[in-house]
């Protein structure tokens, strides 16, 4: 691994016209992701991406691989999950995006836009710049664009940007919102997806209220399904403490 890493972060450095630092091991995986937070979508060689690849699933490995067919429902089709997105085993995972739909430039930032597209590997950066450039403009919130996983164990991410609440939350914030899961599951079911599992859209560096935001994403999912007839399962997927109690209340109302 330690070769690997070596390889990938000097291939990054030189990219750059920068020489590689002298690093312990901790310190070289957060420079890595750094580098490959910053980096620009672009082509790289056949040989960077067979050991990234490489590289990437040994880190999957060691962090374990949570598989959907694993987890009970709370409900038919329904599941409260929480635990990092980027170790999720299902058909697909949904992504918060900006409306660049690029991933995060911020080094080692932590959030779930990073994350994805850290341990995706740079193809996704490339494939959502190749979607943005066919589409000449910045995507609309509450839309949803669909890619590959690449490195991470889902199938498919779907990219969605939600609201932004400065200030007092509205209707339209709202409305936005549930626009968001609606987009996703649309797309979900017309690729053929059996499962999607949902981050919390919009809160955290969007500021939408923890608890309106996942009284939306309930009644929207549930609502969707009921009016679609859709068999689709539906993973609602929390990292923090807060957001399971909100979720595992909400669920058990229902």
């Amino acid at each position: 691994m330690s070769d690997k890493l070596n390889f990938l972060i000097k291939t990054l450095c030189e990219e750059r016209g920068e020489t590689v630092p002298a690093l312990n091991d901790m310190e070289k995986r957060r420079l890595f992701r750094a580098l490959v937070n910053v980096r620009m979508p672009g082509a790289v060689s056949k040989e960077f991406l067979r050991v990234q690849d490489e590289y990437l699933q040994e880190e999957l490995r060691q962090k374990g691989i949570t598989d959907i067919a694993d987890l009970k429902p709370v409900a038919p089709d329904l599941y409260l999950w929480q635990g990092d997105i980027t170790t999720l085993k299902c058909d697909g995972i949904v992504n918060a995006a900006n409306s660049q739909m690029l991933g995060c430039f911020c080094p080692n930032h932590g959030c779930i836009d990073n994350a994805i597209h850290t341990f995706a590997g740079v193809q996704l950066r490339q494939e959502c710049a190749e979607i943005m450039k066919t589409q000449g403009e910045e995507e609309a919130t509450g839309r949803a664009k669909i890619t590959l996983g690449y490195n991470l164990p889902c199938k498919y991410v779907l990219h969605t940007v939600g609201p932004i609440v400065y200030g007092k939350l509205t209707e339209k914030h709202e409305k936005l919102l549930a626009d968001c899961y609606r987009s996703c599951l649309t797309l979900a079911d017309k690729n053929g997806l059996q499962s999607l599992a949902f981050c919390c859209i919009s809160t955290g560096e969007f500021h939408f209220p923890n608890e309106r935001a996942a009284q939306i994403a309930v009644q929207t999912v549930e609502e969707y399904k009921r009016q679609t007839q859709s068999k689709i399962k539906v993973i609602f997927n929390v990292f923090k403490d807060y957001d399971y109690e909100i979720y595992a209340r909400l669920l058990k109302a229902n």
